[in-house]
């Protein structure tokens, strides 16, 4: 940590403390900013850097090292582009100490010490670059720590002739044997310039700046670049004139500062610029043909186009500053430009204005140059011309376009074309283009009211484009904005002339070059024609074909299947049998295989390319996977930009990447993805996209480049620079995004919900989601990004998986945490860079991680040794407060953000820009780090936060996206400005012009907190995101955060099994029988007493994780040790698993448990599939009248106990007309977007109106608009190799798609459609488990038949059939030992027929259906079925249900139904129809100052309603009962007043009674006495005045000191509306010797109640005996405390839920502890553990322990907290009482022996709680109240709402 510092002080005293590295010398010079991502090398030995402190941009700098200054061709530097380093010093983010590269030699430090320059590290740099940006480039010094900053003095460049001190002082040949003889004038040049034109066959004579210039040396004259002001250059100046300012001037070029002096020889001005530009992204447009060109360059000075002497003109312009960037002469052969043609670093996009200079000196040489005609200015137009541009009037702007959506999301072709669709359908609203989509996805945004003017839910088939084409008349279509659905589509549409008949325009990329793109053959001979090389591989058309051609290529090779997505069918075949077996599994899916050699190990590489119709051509975004080639993107852990290319590479690739685009004549936005080779230069390309990919979304998001909306307009015809940056809004589109920070994107695979899956990852895709984490270094991104995959994840953990070489090398989904491991293990970089193929650099990285961890667990005894430096490191390295800090700490999370902020180590936000500062950005768009010193934006307005859904999984995907961005849109609408916080690249939630500010971050309490912190908004909406957001709720609310909606203690009590059931209980609502777990044994005697099966569940999850049905006793072992794990501090459920029931889905919204409206949708399977794998129907079809009440009535009553404001969801079971509550979410759920759409009523815009406290009107019932919805699951199995396809209680599938029609056999067949099932023509096979079913089926089978299908089915089954008189043919499968016997006749069998694909389609249903998951050790011929089916691509259905419901809809309606508009298509304008006659008038109205005709008027979509004066529009028929009040708001004024309690019947007994003893309480009162406490907490906290005791008084008498029981009960008492008379013992008569009794008789004449505490035993029940009213004791002395005893116990409940099962220590002096003795009394009523920890003579009374003995409670002693504390769940302190000592000596002995600590704390349970009845001395510090475990204030509260309870009984009616 000892590194030497350093500073830089700027002119204006700002000074940027950092680490220093290089030499250690201090300097002084002009101080700028450069934003090229690569080429460090090339810009530090850039003459025109001379004397200038260079500041680079991109935070990582190093990566790959310095190469050896080798001489190249010409005997010219290979590397460099000079002979040293010219910048004063370098000023770095974070410098590499790994560099890996094969070229590299050495470090960039070395290299730095070498050569006498030094370093600064650890800087601020976009803090630095905004200043410059803003004040202009400053001068500045670099002073290392220990020097007097005053003794360097600042040094102005600009003062020197720069150019004197960097040129050649005598002149030198290079390629001596050049046709054509230029002299180069060497005013700072770089190398690769006289590189450039030696390549080109000239003769370069380096001459230096003041050679004195001769016509006769020479063909041509180059002006070389140089730093510094031009105007320093009078003599090169003077020599110019004479060779330029003649009649027949020979040819001259200058470059960047040539530039300026041939403008100053010709009579032009120059200027100093602000800060000048410097990068390699600067748009400039060649005035004659208007192309945009991306240019490298470095320059301060500029020259003034306005003072060009008339012959001349400007050559190209700056798109961004406007700066002129070159000038020409109108016919003399004299040109100059400022940007740096021959690149190095940088783009080369115009290394072609050499060929033109030397095509011009060729032909000046020969005399050819006037009797051509060729002047250079036409010259240079022509060679800039793109000659295929469109005419203006070819292109006809479209009226009306169809986009093609992507359908369900599956694996590899998810989210991310919800959001790419989205963006398209805004660029084209922007052009008033009018929109049609097609897209059965119901739960994605884009198919929400307000974007597309019309959406079709309909399957994305030919057919049914077909006839939305026919329908709609669209004249454009966009192809590449749904994924392979839709280009798949696109393509069979074009083939069958559909699109050519209806003339609808293919905009953007055409279908030709789609077809280049997707058949490899094509697209192998295409790059062929441009030399560009394909890895080498061959297509097969059969299986014979692809042995052969593996053969040829040699093994391994990698099979793919062309036309497929995401890597479909593909996989590494190292052997004949392996390839055999993949082939024939492609051939199912595709027609064509590919045989590619395999390039496993070498690096992978993909750039995002953008191009128009006018060849504008740019590379957005380029990306390195970290894991090398062999792993399909999808599954790789990538990085942007790329980290360990040089600018060779870089721009190597880049050009690559253009010119196949251009060749290719893709036009919008694709992809192109390289193998490059880690050892050399030679590289492959693997494959072009030419449409929107999942790299796209990233790209997109990790530049904030939105490419999507780009590629729509381009599509358009717009040419790319007229587009706008929209993060700048001042800037071009046309421009390639430099960035200040690192992103990297990890997947997300949910392999354990399947069985039997490989885990293996390789060249199929099986992801479901990914992330993208963004910061200022590689491990920060790289460890946020592995925590957003997994909230449960601390970061690059090495506990999670043990070290295995075999998964190092062969790749699972887990294998970055086997590296973790392997690291922490001590492997070394290279052994691991051997077995993983990954880049050393990214192993150097995680390295860092690794050594800082073990720097941590140093600290582990003690924090207070950590210097601040070791945390901030920490932090800076990516590690949660909650990661290594507690793992290897003493602290807890929040002890842990205490501490940092105490250090003021805070996180700083910054924006992304897409251009590093350099522009002023007016962007939202931002992400946390620690990396920083200032924050990029100010924290004035008040926001409403919203928590978004985070990475997209199974069960937790889409949909809740659509809620977030619905909550987003409505909030704007009702003019909040809004925050949302998520990290999905994915979504359209994270499209940066959703929301007013858009963090990219964790959904983590530790960061919600810290945007919270630091924006304090107004709230937070965590109601929206699905089940992360929840999660954190309980913690924010403790930290005081306000969060709208559903109090957070009400989504415990709904999340929380125990109590929620409590709760159903007590409103009298039905469940299935349930219990908690605590052991095996009472779980399986459970179960014995219901019957099997029964269903296994753990609190708090999403998707069912862990839930299984159990039919037996081994099962249900087995699926406990899982649930166990999924949530070991969460209670495990077992309930009664009800078969043959139907479920039911409600999704409702309440205010203030109100609830004003309700959607209901059943489900097609039995209960037991989960319900995001059932098929949903809304409105409900089966549920009669009577049900449907008794459904409402239940959400109503749910709705109100759990006061919910905002959306919740039900399920129900029902069976026998009994109804059945199963589970309630206190959020949305992933049937909104359906039923909303589905209904007419969007349930998300009214929950937020809700929640903001709007007045919303009541809706009801919701029933629709006389359509049905049906919802289908979409299954990815096809990618999962060996996943089972079986339903249960776990979810499995990935998406959805829902489609409508006027009943649901029309809908259920769209949908299935929808998600590529095929309606079968002829061949069905029936396998069908159990007797039961095939009974229940035979009607269907029976219809099959009828219907003319060929039935064929296993052999049970066809018995069964056959029997009945159905006709089918019985199939088997193959024996095991048929291969013994070759002479018996073989029998097709089922393998066969389905390997030939004879089936249309397969109906398997196994024999235990609902909900097992069970993995039986042997393969079943059922699961082979399934699994075949699945890899041959047949229709399979596995559901009894479904089946009926396909068969019966194949009767009724026969082949696919056709399209209905008014049911298929929502439209976003609404059409109102009127009743009665209507005369109609066709007029002409004016709008926006046009007439236009009522046929326009329905074309444009204008809604228009013209009524007759006689008739009123008619009233809806419902009519709405008047808005409430809200009840609880306090601005109503009028506040609601409860008079009366009802207690219930078991708390008869203790009315008017004394409340003397625990001993008096039963259980069922306790319970019943907790619920009356729980009720009356609720109305306190809503602010509802109380009048149930009115009029009484209670006397409160306390003879010892008390501040909580006596404040708590003379609060109860008031809060009741009662009055308390206080008696004090100093002031009464017990000073003239009144006794107890008598002072208790007196009292009771006045009061209604009598509380007393007295510090003698026994006395309070003495004094009962002369007690008129009731009396409740307070405590007496070391006897009892009945009403602490109960608040504990209460305490306990609210805290986790129940008291079953709990282990409870009581800690301190358990002898005198009152508390202790009433509470372990009390807790003999329920199964517990009871632990003491007590001095030795300080221990639990013997009558107490033998009491709580012969209950059969368990009881153990410890001496120490931690020994009792790991299995605690209720810590219990009590202090040492000093009052209860004889002398001082016994109570110091025993004090302070027990103190709880935050270090002790971290050896607790996550959900223990902390209790004490307080007061406290010192037993817990002070420290531990920040801990969320801490419930002793909370529990304090509780006593008031018992006492409450307490009185409210006693003084009952």
């Amino acid at each position: 940590m000892s590194a030497k510092m350093a500073s830089l002080v700027l002119e204006d005293g700002t000074t940027f403390k950092g680490r220093l590295f290089g030499a250690s010398a201090s300097v002084s010079g002009e101080v700028v900013f450069q934003t090229g991502m690569v080429g460090y090398p090339e810009a530090l030995t850039d003459p025109s850097y001379k004397s200038q402190i260079l500041t680079l941009t991109y935070p990582l700098i190093g990566n790959y090292g310095v190469p050896s200054d080798e001489d190249g061709e010409f005997g010219i530097s290979k590397w460099f582009e000079s002979s040293r380093i010219h910048a004063t010093a370098l000023i770095v983010g974070e410098l590499s100490q790994n560099p890996s590269h094969w070229s590299s030699v050495k470090s960039l430090d070395q290299w730095l010490k070498e050569q006498g320059i030094p370093g600064l590290e650890g800087v601020d740099t976009r803090c630095l670059t905004k200043k410059i940006r803003e004040k202009g480039t400053m001068l500045g010094k670099l002073v290392v720590e220990g020097t007097p900053a005053e003794n360097i003095l600042f040094d102005n460049p600009d003062s020197r002739n720069l150019v004197k001190e960097v040129s050649v002082k005598k002149p030198r040949v290079y390629n001596p044997d050049g046709n054509l003889r230029i002299l180069a004038v060497d005013c700072g040049i770089k190398y690769n310039q006289i590189r450039c034109l030696c390549q080109r066959g000239a003769q370069v004579t380096l001459v230096p700046w003041d050679y004195p210039l001769d016509v006769c040396d020479f063909d041509g004259l180059f002006i070389s670049n140089g730093p510094g002001d031009p105007q320093h250059c009078k003599k090169t100046i003077e020599n110019l004139r004479k060779i330029v300012c003649v009649e027949n001037p020979k040819p001259v070029f200058g470059i960047c500062l040539g530039h300026q002096l041939l403008s100053l020889v010709i009579g032009a001005e120059t200027y100093k610029m602000k800060y000048g530009n410097r990068g390699h992204n600067q748009p400039c447009v060649h005035k004659g043909t208007g192309r945009c060109f991306i240019t490298s360059q470095n320059h301060g000075f500029a020259v003034d186009p306005k003072t060009l002497p008339k012959d001349w003109d400007v050559l190209f312009t700056n798109s961004n500053d406007h700066t002129s960037e070159g000038i020409i002469h109108h016919h003399k052969p004299l040109f100059s430009v400022q940007f740096h043609p021959e690149h190095m670093a940088g783009p080369a996009d115009l290394v072609s204005l050499f060929d033109v200079f030397l095509d011009a000196v060729r032909d000046f040489k020969m005399g050819t140059a006037n009797k051509s005609g060729k002047v250079v200015k036409e010259r240079l137009t022509r060679h800039l011309a793109f000659h295929k541009s469109p005419k203006s009037e070819e292109f006809v702007r479209p009226r009306k376009v169809l986009i093609l959506g992507s359908g369900g999301l599956s694996i590899g072709q998810a989210g991310e074309f919800d959001y790419s669709g989205s963006q398209a359908i805004k660029a084209l609203k922007e052009e008033n283009i009018q929109t049609i989509l097609i897209n059965p996805n119901i739960a994605t945004v884009q198919t929400s009211k307000g974007l597309a003017d019309k959406v079709y839910f309909l399957p994305i088939t030919p057919e049914y484009v077909t006839q939305v084409i026919k329908n709609e008349r669209p004249d454009g279509v966009l192809l590449t904005f749904g994924g392979q659905t839709a280009l798949n589509c696109g393509v069979e549409l074009t083939k069958q002339g559909v699109l050519e008949k209806y003339n609808v325009r293919v905009l953007g990329t055409q279908v030709s070059s789609i077809e280049m793109t997707e058949d490899r053959k094509i697209f192998v001979e295409k790059m062929e024609e441009i030399n560009e090389h394909v890895a080498p591989s061959e297509a097969a058309m059969s299986v014979e074909q692809a042995v052969a051609a593996a053969e040829r290529l040699g093994y391994p090779v990698l099979i793919r299947s062309a036309f497929a997505l995401g890597g479909l069918g593909s996989g590494f075949a190292n052997s004949k049998e392996e390839l055999i077996t993949l082939v024939t599994q492609s051939f199912a899916h595709t027609s064509q295989v590919l045989v590619d050699k395999s390039l496993k190990g070498w690096k992978e590489i993909e750039y995002e390319v953008v191009r128009d119709a006018f060849d504008n051509c740019i590379t957005v975004c380029n990306m390195e996977n970290i894991d090398p080639l062999g792993i399909h993107t999808g599954e790789s852990i990538v990085v942007a930009p790329s980290q360990t290319l040089n600018d060779y590479e870089y721009n190597l690739l880049r050009n690559t990447a253009i010119k196949v685009i251009r060749h290719l004549g893709i036009v919008g936005e694709c992809n192109i993805q390289y193998a490059l080779n880690p050892e050399s230069e030679q590289y492959y390309i693997i494959e072009v996209n030419a449409r929107l990919s999942r790299s796209s979304a990233l790209a997109s998001k990790a530049t904030g480049y939105p490419l999507a909306y780009v590629a729509a307009k381009l599509g358009l015809g717009i040419p790319l620079p007229d587009l706008k940056n929209s993060v700048t809004n001042s800037t071009t589109a046309n421009f390639e995004p430099s960035l200040d920070y690192c992103v990297v994107k990890v997947p997300r695979w949910d392999l354990s919900k399947f069985l039997r899956v490989s885990t293996k990852i390789g060249s199929s895709m099986k992801s479901v989601g990914e992330v993208m984490a963004i910061g200022r270094s590689f491990e920060e991104a790289f460890q946020k990004a592995l925590r957003m995959v997994d909230e449960n994840c601390v970061g690059f953990d090495h506990t999670i998986k043990p070290v295995s070489e075999q998964e190092l090398q062969i790749p699972t989904d887990k294998r970055i945490f086997v590296l973790a491991a392997a690291l922490h293990a001590g492997y070394s970089v290279d052994h691991l860079y051997e077995l993983t193929k990954i880049d050393r650099w990214f192993l150097h990285k995680m390295q860092n991680i690794v050594n800082h961890e073990k720097l941590l667990q140093t600290y582990n005894q003690d924090e207070s040794l950590m210097p601040p430096e070791v945390m901030r490191k920490a932090k800076q390295l990516g590690f949660s407060d909650n990661g290594c800090l507690c793992i290897c700490g003493c602290l807890t999370e929040l002890a842990v953000r205490k501490l940092r902020r105490n250090w003021n180590i805070l996180p700083v936000v910054k924006q992304i820009d897409t251009v590093a500062a350099e522009w002023p950005a007016h962007t939202n768009y931002l992400y946390l780090t620690y990396h920083g010193t200032e924050w990029d934006l100010s924290f004035e307005e008040s926001h409403v936060m919203v928590i978004g859904s985070g990475v997209y999984r199974i069960g937790s995907s889409v949909e809740f996206d659509w809620c977030a961005v619905g909550c987003i849109m409505e909030l704007r609408k009702m003019g909040y400005k809004t925050i949302m916080v998520n990290y999905n690249p994915e979504t359209v939630s994270t499209d940066y012009d959703m929301c007013n500010r858009l963090y990219f971050d964790e959904i983590s309490f530790e960061v919600v907190m810290d945007i919270y912190e630091m924006e304090n908004p107004e709230g937070i909406i965590l109601s929206m995101g699905g089940q992360l957001p929840n999660n954190i709720a309980m913690s924010l609310h403790r930290q005081q955060c306000r969060i709208l909606g559903t109090s957070p203690e009400f989504i415990d009590s709904a999340e929380n099994r125990f109590k929620f059931s409590r709760m159903l209980d007590t409103i009298g609502i039905s469940q299935p029988r349930w219990k908690e777990l605590s052991d095996t044994e009472s779980a399986m005697h459970f179960c014995e007493t219901v019957g099997y099966p029964c269903l296994v569940r753990p609190s708090y999850v999403l998707s069912g994780a862990a839930m299984n049905v159990a039919y037996t006793d081994s099962d249900l072992e087995k699926y406990l040790s899982s649930a166990v794990a999924v949530s070991k501090e969460h209670p495990v459920v077992i309930s009664k698993f009800i078969q043959e029931a139907k479920e039911i889905d409600v999704d409702a919204v309440a205010c203030d448990g109100v609830v004003i409206a309700i959607a209901i949708s059943e489900h097609v399977e039995n209960a037991g599939v989960h319900s995001g794998d059932a098929t949903l129907v809304t409105p409900a079809q089966d549920i009669n009248h009577k049900t449907m009440e008794r459904i409402k009535s239940i959400v109503h009553a749910i709705g109100q106990e759990l006061q919910v404001t905002g959306p919740f969801n039900l399920q129900l079971i029902a069976k026998d007309d009994q109804l059945k509550v199963i589970e309630c979410n206190v959020r949305v759920s992933r049937s909104f977007p359906f039923v909303s759409k589905t209904l007419g009523v969007d349930l998300v815009a009214l929950a937020t109106q809700v929640i903001m406290g709007e007045e919303v009107e009541p809706v009801g019932l919701m029933k629709g608009k006389g359509v049905v919805g049906v919802k289908v699951p979409q299954f990815s199995f096809s990618r999962l190799a060996g996943a089972d396809v079986v339903l249960g209680v776990e979810m499995t599938s990935t998406g959805e798609v829902a489609c409508f029609g006027e009943n649901r056999y029309e809908a259920y067949l769209k949908a299935m459609l929808s998600t590529g099932f095929k309606i079968p023509k002829k061949n069905v096979l029936l396998s069908i488990g159990s007797y039961k079913n095939k009974t229940e089926l035979l009607p269907t089978v029976q219809a099959l038949e009828s219907l003319g299908y060929n039935l064929y089915a296993s052999l049970g089954t066809a018995d069964f059939y056959t029997e009945h008189g159905v006709k089918v043919m019985a199939v088997d499968w193959p024996f095991e030992e048929e291969s013994d016997s070759p002479n018996k006749d073989k029998q097709r069998n089922i393998m066969d027929y389905l390997e030939e694909n004879h089936f249309d389609m397969v109906i398997n249903l196994s024999m235990r259906n609902s909900g097992g998951r069970r993995l039986s050790s042997f393969v079943t011929k059922g699961y082979r079925t399934r699994r075949m089916a699945v890899d041959y691509s047949v229709p399979l259905i596995i559901d009894i249900k479904c089946t009926k419901l396909f068969v019966q809809a194949l009767r009724q309606i026969g082949q696919a139904p056709p399209l209905k508009t008014h049911v298929d298509s929502m439209t976003s304008q609404k059409l109102i129809r009127l009743p009665g006659k209507f005369k109609l008038t066709l007029c002409s109205f004016y709008w926006g100052g046009h007439g236009v005709s009522f046929y326009d008027a329905i074309v444009f979509g204008i809604c228009c309603l013209f009524i007759p004066p006689e008739m009123p529009a008619a009233a809806d028929a419902y009519t709405h009962p008047p808005p409430l009040a809200r009840i609880l708001s306090p601005q109503t004024g009028q506040v609601q007043v409860v008079s009366h309690l009802q207690p219930s019947p078991f708390l008869h007994p203790l009315v008017g009674q004394h409340i003397l003893s625990v001993q008096q309480f039963t259980k069922e009162q306790m319970s019943h006495l907790f619920n009356v406490a729980h009720t009356l907490r609720l109305m306190v906290q809503k602010e509802r005045s109380l009048d149930i005791l009115k009029g009484k008084v209670m006397a409160s008498m306390f003879y010892e000191v008390s501040t909580r029981t006596s404040s708590s009960f003379a609060a109860a008492m008031q809060r009741l509306g009662g009055s308390v008379v206080h008696f004090s013992e100093c002031t009464s008569s017990t000073q003239k010797g009144e006794s107890l009794g008598d002072s208790v008789q007196t009292m009771s004449c006045y009061a209604d109640v009598i509380v007393l505490r007295h510090p003698e035993p026994g006395a309070v029940e003495k004094a009962a005996k002369h007690c008129r009213r009731p009396m409740i004791n307070a405590g007496d002395g070391v006897g009892e405390h009945p009403t602490q005893a109960l608040l504990d116990i209460f305490t306990i409940r609210e805290e986790l839920g129940t008291v079953n099962g709990m282990t409870i220590t009581m800690v301190g002096d358990l002898k005198h502890g009152r508390t202790v003795h009433s509470l372990a009394r009390l807790l003999t009523q329920y199964r517990i553990t009871l632990r003491y920890v007590a001095p030795k003579n300080l221990s639990m009374p013997v009558e107490i322990v033998d009491f709580v003995a012969s209950k059969g409670i368990k009881q153990e002693e410890f001496n120490s907290i931690e020994e009792a504390l790991p299995d605690t769940d209720v810590l219990y302190m009590t202090r040492i009482q000093k009052e209860r000592f004889v002398s001082k000596e016994d109570y110091k002995a025993c004090f302070g022996q027990f103190v709880l600590t935050p270090h002790i704390m971290t050896g607790a349970k996550r959900k223990m709680v902390v209790m004490h009845p307080l007061p406290r001395v010192n037993e817990i510090s002070v420290e531990v109240d920040t801990d969320p475990r801490a419930a002793y204030f909370r529990q304090a509260e509780n006593g008031m709402y018992i006492r409450m309870a307490l009185l409210a009984t006693v003084l009952g009616r």
